[in-house]
């Protein structure tokens, strides 16, 4: 089956085995953070409308989720934010009317919870997983580099009003940048904002791939561990709901259908589809020769990522 909007399944830390669902062009986004690893934002918007076709979404999830695929999640994620997408609300109550043994899941970056409607489309979410990397305008500004139509304290008051009525598991990502939002004072800073949400889990997370800015690094293990304390939250690889993939087909198409969203390695790939890393392999290098993809080396590796191809 050729995907479009879809994409994984792939496990998840947190999310056990979930399919992604793509509401939005690569990568259209409300910020623009320099830790991305979706690249940099290239259309920064706060416009809420279909910018993909809705209908088409919903077929082709039909078309994937009628069989019955173990899957522990549909999330809502991808190649930018997904709750510029106007129809968020109507794909996520589909899913769980038409597949119900499936639960829901939308990573945010939160900035839009404001809105009435909005907030009213994350509703229909099992669980919630938003960010906020900054207690403070300046931090904000550095990290997030966000639409100027937005400043840190609508987004926080959004998240806690949210938070009020939201009954499902709602998540608080700080992502920490060495130099720009990990010294103490940034991090009692983001405690006080994150004080004001109700009933919500903190994870501190940090580089794990490449991000949109080559001289973002990782965070210093101590570093993550004194934000995980003062702001009693959970490191990055926390206990969660991990699952292998259930020996999804792996073929060109889908394995560069991932890379697209996001770097990856060879093992990250392998571990993706449950796939042969030999199989892996050798569709890596039939694409590098074509010059579909290139190769990125980073800290963890060696990472692969589109090249010279449109943007999905």
């Amino acid at each position: 089956m050729t995907l479009e909007y879809l994409f994984g399944p792939v496990p998840s830390r947190r999310l056990g085995l979930s399919l992604g669902v793509d509401l939005v062009p690569h990568k259209t986004c409300s910020l623009n953070c320099v830790y991305c690893e979706c690249g940099p934002t290239t259309r920064l918007s706060i416009d809420r409308r279909e910018w993909v076709p809705t209908p088409a979404v919903i077929s082709e999830l039909d078309r994937f989720l009628e069989p019955g695929p173990r899957l522990d999640f549909v999330t809502f994620s991808g190649s930018g934010e997904p709750t510029l997408h106007k129809d968020l609300g109507k794909v996520a109550r589909h899913i769980k009317q038409r597949h119900p043994a499936y639960q829901v899941a939308l990573l945010t970056n939160g900035t839009l919870l404001f809105r009435p409607d909005v907030a009213a489309d994350a509703m229909a979410a099992d669980v919630v997983m938003a960010s906020l990397d900054a207690g403070t305008p300046e931090a904000f500004q550095a990290v997030n580099r966000p639409h100027p139509q937005l400043d840190l304290e609508m987004v926080v008051r959004g998240l806690e009003d949210f938070s009020r009525g939201y009954t499902g598991e709602l998540w608080l990502e700080v992502f920490l940048v060495p130099g720009l939002n990990d010294s103490a004072a940034q991090m009692k800073a983001v405690r006080r904002a994150a004080g004001r949400i109700q009933n919500a889990r903190v994870v501190i997370n940090t580089l794990d791939r490449p991000g949109a800015e080559a001289w973002v690094q990782p965070a210093p293990a101590g570093v993550v561990e004194h934000a995980r304390r003062l702001l009693g939250g959970e490191a990055p690889g926390a206990a969660g709901r991990e699952a292998k993939a259930p020996g999804a087909e792996v073929d060109r198409d889908r394995l560069l259908h991932t890379i697209r969203r996001r770097p990856c390695t060879e093992q990250d790939l392998v571990s993706a589809f449950a796939a042969e890393p030999e199989r892996i392999r050798n569709i890596l290098l039939s694409l590098e020769r074509e010059g579909r993809i290139q190769k990125e080396m980073s800290w963890r590796g060696v990472f692969y990522r589109t090249a010279n191809e449109p943007a999905p």
